[in-house]
């Protein structure tokens, strides 16, 4: 199921930027003191108290003579039309003006839950200054800072309440699978060529699929999958329309619902910047991965070709060692055949359970050959480990001091771990913990 997704909306200059950088955690959005600086959608994962959503953080919306308004305005269009909850944003110093009213009158078209923060709220005095919002028809305002983290604490628990109610679905037992990548590497030729029939519409028009098309087949060994062909990802700041930013985040999302991604690349093309930040979202995701090179029919070979591309594909994507890469040609249906296969076993991989006595045995040999070790005389101890979650297999080390675990350490747990159990195509994460 898909994480859902929370749209930050509001006329420029609110804060938006800073109340979601506050939530994401981290400074990812630019925050400058100018109205419009926030030029393009920019999405985070995040959680509060156990639920996991995602967010948008829009560039504002006016009606005005601003830089970049049309696109601006598009780009929270297409935000309130993708979310699932949207955070109206306004600010308590300068009051309710005119833009925050044609903002409301934007979102009275929704049917989406729409909290109204009150953001600038940066003491308790300030709290009285709230109250003319009322007057925007979205209920009662929530008093936030983002600037000083005040009011979000209140602000995410109204947010997950709104939530829409997963309810009980029928259970869908298939692996399903997406192709994610750069706009016109094939991805809709692969889907094609994998059914045998043209269920996408195929164009060599960069950004043909503006959807996550779902298509379900059953493979020759009689194991159902569904297939997930999703519109390209472009580079950001790069001029294109907004049909195309809209499409970024059904990848996205798509992704969030896959046991599995294909990150496709082109082999004509080689490997661009863009396709580790393309493969990044899928890896961040933790999600099963297969790296599929597409249009291998169509440069010249010799027989050291594969292996000097494959080099170069582990010295680039150093984060996707675990990654199986297939070479296939969507024209030809070169090796085709053989993806749906790898997906599975990738798929199986990414919900392997190890059992704590087996996982352990392995540890401590890990142990035996190479010693755990000191720092300022302190040497780390570790005292067992075992697994707490698949998709992806998730293990638990405990030990002594967990800031005596350094990173190269845990790394060669993870190879020995690896080494052991079949892991390929899945990362596998171990968390540290010191034991009570």
């Amino acid at each position: 199921m898909a994480n859902p997704i929370v749209a930050i909306v509001g006329r420029p200059n609110v804060g938006k930027s800073t109340v979601f950088n506050r939530i994401a955690g981290e400074r990812i959005s630019i925050v400058e003191d100018i109205p419009g600086v926030t030029r393009d959608r920019i999405y985070a994962h995040s959680e509060w108290m156990g639920q996991k959503f995602n967010m948008i953080d829009t560039g504002g919306i006016d009606i005005g003579d601003e830089p970049f308004i049309t696109q601006i305005t598009e780009q929270a269009e297409i935000a309130i039309d993708e979310a699932d909850v949207i955070v109206f944003l306004v600010s308590a110093k300068e009051g309710v003006t005119d833009a925050d009213e044609k903002v409301a009158k934007i979102l009275y078209g929704t049917d989406k839950p729409v909290i109204l923060a009150v953001n600038k709220v940066d003491n308790p005095e300030m709290r009285t200054e709230i109250y003319d919002f009322y007057s925007l028809g979205f209920g009662e305002p929530v008093p936030i800072s983002g600037t000083h983290g005040i009011g979000t604490g209140d602000l995410l628990d109204v947010v997950c309440q709104a939530f829409p109610s997963q309810g009980k679905s029928i259970e869908d037992t298939s692996v399903k699978f997406s192709f994610i990548g750069r706009p016109n590497v094939g991805k809709s030729s692969l889907v094609n060529a994998i059914l045998g029939e043209n269920r996408v519409i195929v164009s060599n028009v960069e950004g043909t699929t503006r959807d996550a098309i779902d298509t379900k087949f059953i493979s020759e060994n009689k194991t159902e999958f569904t297939m997930i062909d999703t519109a390209g990802i472009r580079k950001k700041g790069k001029v294109y329309e907004t049909t195309e930013k809209y499409s970024v985040l059904r990848a996205l999302r798509a992704i969030d619902r896959s046991d599995v991604v294909c990150v496709v690349l082109d082999a004509k093309d080689g490997i661009r910047e863009q396709d580790k930040h393309v493969a990044g979202y899928a890896h961040e995701a933790g999600r099963g991965i297969v790296i599929v090179v597409n249009k291998w029919d169509a440069i010249e070979k010799n027989t050291h070709t594969m292996q000097e591309f494959e080099a170069t594909i582990r010295a680039e994507f150093q984060y996707l060692s675990y990654a199986p890469i297939v070479f296939v040609s969507a024209k030809t249906t070169q090796r085709l055949n053989n993806l749906p296969e790898l997906i599975e076993r990738v798929n199986k991989n990414h919900q392997r359970r190890i059992a704590s006595s087996v996982l352990n045995d392995v540890v401590m040999d890990a142990i035996a050959h190479n010693p755990t070790p000191t720092d300022n005389g302190k040497r780390l101890r570790v005292y067992y480990a075992t697994q707490v979650a698949i998709q992806p297999p998730t293990f638990v080390v405990f030990v002594n001091d967990p800031e005596l675990m350094h990173f190269s350490y845990a790394r060669f747990l993870e190879n020995q771990i690896r080494a052991a159990f079949d892991f390929e195509g899945t990362p596998i994460h171990l968390i540290e913990r010191r034991r009570k």
